[in-house]
């Protein structure tokens, strides 16, 4: 069973890739802070699946979001932390290897993490895409490593 350290490893190569082949393809070329804030995204996504246990990779997840959570209150961002904080929340109802660890949980979990700011803020789905994108592929790359997907 790969550790935190390979996950994220794997989630960074993944949402790197996609990065770069977005870029030199001009698919969509993105500013340093965006870029580096989708590959968070997927490194995040990438850990969420074993948050459930008590992990260094849950650790490493819930210190992440403490400080991302904490700097959209202080930017009184408080519907984004809301966003967060339901979405950090959502593990705690399974069991280990419960949905986490499905491969349309890959697909839903995000999908409801992108569409709650659509929904709050009537943003254009398009925005939400890249984030949307980010967090698949490393949620994906974590149920590849996991023989899951």
């Amino acid at each position: 069973m790969p550790g935190y350290k390979l996950h994220l490893v794997g989630g960074g190569a993944l949402v790197g890739s996609a990065l770069a082949v977005t870029h030199h393809c001009e698919v969509a070329v993105f500013d340093p802070f965006t870029a580096s804030a989708l590959m968070v995204v997927g490194l995040l996504a990438s850990l969420f699946p074993d948050v459930d246990i008590n992990s260094k990779g849950k650790h490493l997840f819930y210190a992440l979001l403490v400080v991302v959570d904490l700097v959209l209150m202080v930017q009184e961002r408080y519907q984004w932390a809301a966003i967060l904080g339901f979405v950090a929340m959502l593990p705690a109802v399974s069991k280990h290897r419960g949905f986490t660890h499905r491969w349309w949980a890959a697909v839903l979990i995000p999908a409801l993490v992108c569409t709650l700011p659509v929904w709050f803020y009537q943003l254009p789905w398009q925005v939400m895409l890249p984030w949307y994108i980010a967090a698949v592929l490393g949620y994906a790359s974590h149920l590849i490593l996991d023989n899951v997907l």
